[in-house]
């Protein structure tokens, strides 16, 4: 028996959902953007 991922996401569909362009876009983004790089997080 094979294992068998479910919901295997198109790396595409995330990157546009979730990615850096896609919290640039929007405001409350940028906030996390801007959160992230307080605590020091390198944002690629």
């Amino acid at each position: 028996m094979a294992m068998h991922y479910p919901r295997r996401v198109s790396r595409i569909k995330k990157a546009r959902q979730s990615g850096f362009r896609a919290r640039m876009k929007t405001k409350t983004g940028r906030r996390i953007l801007n959160r992230k790089r307080r605590i020091g997080r390198k944002l690629s």
